[in-house]
């Protein structure tokens, strides 16, 4: 017998189950650098939505349909919010992040401030296909209001 066919099976394994849990830790680091990429992609692009139908109210012809456009992509962000933020992607994966860690260890409070951005970005979508400006006015209003309910004791202020 060659010398590495009398190595014991406890030290082969060893190295073997070393090795997937480095490439294991390696694929994590990716997997969350990937998440927070993906969360803040959605979140700006949610914002410049936001930003545009804000924008748009303060011209002298508001624009309902670009308004309930933009409005739809706040809508469909909102349904994505709890599935952008999968334990491990906090500021513990060692990557920028405004995520704090309460989004995790508070996890009934962030779900119940998702679902009232999902339900408020729905009613705006809605109103906003109505084309009726004070009423989108006031839905806005009650819009943002719902996303400060997770700026507020969720997101580090920049």
């Amino acid at each position: 017998m060659t010398r590495l066919t009398k190595r014991p099976l406890g030290l082969v394994l060893g190295v073997a189950l070393s090795l997937t849990a480095v490439g294991g830790a390696a694929l994590a680091a990716v997997s969350a650098e990937k998440v927070i990429a993906e969360r803040q992609k959605g979140l700006k692009a949610m914002g410049g939505a936001f930003k545009t139908i804000n924008d748009n109210l303060k011209t002298d012809a508001p624009d309902a349909k670009l308004i309930a456009a933009q409005a739809k992509i706040v809508k469909d962000g909102s349904h994505k919010i709890p599935g952008w933020f999968p334990k491990g992607s906090g500021p513990e994966a060692g990557f920028k992040t405004a995520a704090k860690p309460e989004i995790w260890t508070d996890g009934a409070k962030f779900a119940a401030a998702a679902k009232g951005l999902q339900v408020e970005a729905a009613k705006l979508e809605t109103i906003a296909k109505g084309g009726n400006i004070d009423a989108i006015k006031a839905q806005v209003k009650a819009t943002g209001g719902a996303c400060g309910t997770c700026h507020t004791p969720f997101r580090v202020k920049s």
